[in-house]
C-alpha cells in the first residue's frame, strides 16, 4: 500500500503541522484515493501568520533591503523554479489531476513572471508635482501596503501564485498565501524554494484549511491591508464582508463564461483547435476557458463536422501519461454539478452532440468532453461557469448579433475572436465586454500584460508593471523651501 504523505505549513519561516495537529485528506483524482494529507489551519494558525508578515514587513531584514535587494531575491525564486519544474509539476498533476503536459510546463514558464518582477522591483517611482504654491515642492512616493493575504484556488495555483506574489514582492509587501483545501500540495512545495532564494522569515507565509476559520481570519484580519482573490463569487462576497471588519484593499478574479466567435470568414482550422484548446484543455478547468462557442451559421454545419471528428478521438487517462490528452476532473462534485446542469439543459431543448457522461472504462474523476447545441441563450447552461469539458454551441447571422449574444452574461473576464477580416476583429474586440480579448488565437499569457474581468468576473488586474503599483499607496510630500517664517494664520492672504 502507498504511504500516505503527510505535508505542513510555513509560518514564519519554520515548517509547521499547526497549533491543533488537525490534517484533512487530499484525493488523487486519477485514482480516487488519498495520497496525502494537509495541515487544517486554526484561528491561532492564521493570526501566527499574519503577525509573523507583519512583524517582517515593519522591523524584520525584508523592511531594511533596498527595492535592488528584493529583485536579487525574486530572480532566486525565479531560477529555483526553472530547477525544479518537472516535480512541482508532477506534484501538481497527482493532486489536482491535471495534465503533467500543461503543469510542468507551467512550473517552468511563470518563471518568467518572477524574472519580471524582479526587473520591476527597482522601477518603481513617484512624481515631482507642478504645484500652484510659491516656495513649495510637492512629490510623491510609493510604499508598500504591508500584509497582503493571497487566496489561490487549486486549478492553477503556481501561476496564480506567481500573479500574486511577484508583484507584491517586488513592491515591498509581505504575503500570506492560503492554499485551496481541494489541493494544497504543489504550493507547499513551491513554499520549501522561499528560503532557498534568500528571502527572510516571515515574507512569505502559507497556510492551508478551509474557508471557515482559515479563510475567514485571514481576510478579515486587522494586521491585514490588501486581499488579493481568485476564485467562485459566493467566496468573493464572504470576502468583502470580511474587509469590512480591516478596510482591506481588495481585487477579485471570479471566473467566467467566456464567449468564442467565429465568422464565417475565419480560419476554420485555426479556429477549431482554438476552440478546442479553449474549453477542452486543462480538462476545461480554466477561468478563460471559451465554454460559449457562437459559430456563424453559413459555417456551422462544417465547423462542427471538423471539431467533432477530433473531439470524438481524444485520449482520456492518467495525467502523468504523455500520450494522454485529456485528465480527471480535480473533484466529484464537479462532475455531479455537470450531470445536473446537462439533465436540465436537456430538458430546455438542448441536444448532446457528443459525450455528455463519465466515461465507462476509468475509474477517478472522469467526464467524456461534451457538446451541446442550444437552442437559445435561455438556457441557463449558457452562462453558468461548470468548470469542466463542456461546451455549450449557438449560432448566429451578423455582426451585432453575435456581439449582443456574447454580452448577455453577467461575466466578463475573456473572450475569443476568430475572423481574417481584420476591421471586423477590431470592431468586435472592442464591443465585447471582457477583460481579455484573443483574436485569432486564445489562452495566450505573459507577465508584460494585464489579466482581469468585468462584470461579473470580477475587479482589479493581474500581470504586468501597473499590478505592483496595485500593491503600493501613494504618499504626498510638501517641501517648504523659503527662509521666511510661515505667515500668521489668522490673518488671510
Amino acid at each position: 500500500m502507498t504511504e500516505v504523505k503527510k505535508y505542513q505549513m510555513l509560518i514564519n519561516g519554520s515548517w509547521t503541522s499547526g497549533m491543533d495537529k488537525k490534517f484533512f485528506d487530499s484525493v488523487n483524482p486519477y485514482t480516487g484515493q488519498v495520497w496525502c494529507r494537509v495541515p487544517e489551519a486554526s484561528s491561532k494558525d492564521v493570526d501566527a501568520a499574519v503577525r509573523a508578515a507583519h512583524k517582517a514587513f515593519t522591523t524584520g531584514a525584508w523592511a531594511k533591503m533596498t527595492p535592488t535587494q528584493r529583485g536579487v531575491c525574486l530572480r532566486r525564486l525565479a531560477d529555483l523554479l526553472s530547477e525544479t519544474s518537472e516535480p512541482l509539476g508532477k506534484i501538481e498533476t497527482i493532486d489536482t489531476g491535471k495534465m503533467l503536459k500543461e503543469t510542468r510546463w507551467q512550473a517552468k514558464y511563470i518563471a518568467e513572471f518572477f524574472h519580471f518582477y524582479a526587473g520591476c522591483a527597482d522601477k518603481i517611482s513617484g512624481e515631482t508635482l507642478p504645484i500652484d504654491k510659491p516656495d513649495l515642492v510637492v512629490f510623491t512616493e510609493r510604499e508598500p501596503l504591508g500584509v497582503v493575504a493571497a487566496v489561490v484556488p487549486w486549478n492553477s495555483q503556481l501561476f496564480l501564485v506567481a500573479v500574486k506574489l511577484g508583484p507584491a514582492l517586488a513592491a515591498g509587501n509581505t504575503v500570506v498565501l492560503k492554499a485551496s483545501e481541494h489541493a494544497s500540495a504543489a504550493m507547499l512545495e513551491f513554499g520549501k524554494l522561499i528560503e532557498k532564494a534568500g528571502f527572510p522569515a516571515g515574507v512569505v507565509n502559507i497556510i492551508t484549511g478551509h474557508g471557515d476559520p482559515c479563510g475567514r481570519e485571514l481576510t478579515s484580519h486587522p494586521l491585514v491591508s490588501r486581499i488579493s482573490f481568485t476564485g467562485g463569487p459566493r467566496s468573493a462576497q464572504s470576502i468583502i464582508r470580511n474587509s469590512s471588519e480591516n478596510f482591506a484593499e481588495v481585487s477579485l478574479e471570479l471566473g467566467g463564461k467566456s464567449p468564442f466567435i467565429v465568422f464565417d470568414d475565419a480560419n476554420l482550422e485555426s479556429a477549431v483547435n482554438g476552440s478546442i484548446a479553449g474549453i477542452f484543455g486543462a480538462t476545461g478547468q480554466s477561468c478563460v476557458a471559451g465554454s460559449r462557442l457562437y459559430l456563424h451559421e453559413k459555417i456551422a454545419d462544417e465547423f462542427l463536422e471538423k471539431m467533432l471528428r477530433i473531439v470524438q478521438t481524444i485520449n482520456l487517462g492518467d495525467p502523468l501519461e504523455e500520450k494522454t490528452q485529456m485528465g480527471p476532473l480535480c473533484t466529484m462534485g464537479q462532475i455531479e454539478n455537470i450531470e445536473t446542469e446537462l439533465r436540465e439543459a436537456q430538458s430546455q431543448g438542448g441536444e448532446l452532440l457528443c459525450g455528455g457522461g463519465r466515461p465507462e472504462n476509468l475509474e477517478g474523476h472522469f467526464f467524456q468532453p461534451t457538446i451541446i447545441s442550444c437552442p437559445d441563450q435561455s438556457l441557463k447552461i449558457v452562462d453558468t461557469e461548470l468548470f469542466g469539458p463542456v461546451l455549450s454551441v449557438l449560432t448566429f447571422r451578423e455582426e451585432e448579433e453575435a456581439i449582443n449574444l456574447a454580452n448577455d452574461t453577467k461575466h466578463g473576464l475573456a473572450a475569443g475572436i476568430f475572423s481574417e477580416n481584420s476591421a471586423r476583429s477590431m470592431r468586435v474586440a472592442k464591443s465585447v465586454r471582457a477583460g481579455i480579448v484573443w483574436v485569432n488565437t486564445y489562452r495566450v499569457v505573459s507577465p508584460i500584460a494585464q489579466f482581469g474581468g468585468f462584470k461579473g468576473s470580477g475587479y482589479g488586474r493581474e500581470s504586468g508593471f501597473q499590478a505592483m503599483y496595485d500593491y503600493t499607496r501613494p504618499k504626498t510630500i510638501w517641501l517648504n523651501t523659503s527662509n521666511e517664517p510661515m505667515s500668521n494664520p489668522f490673518v488671510m492672504r
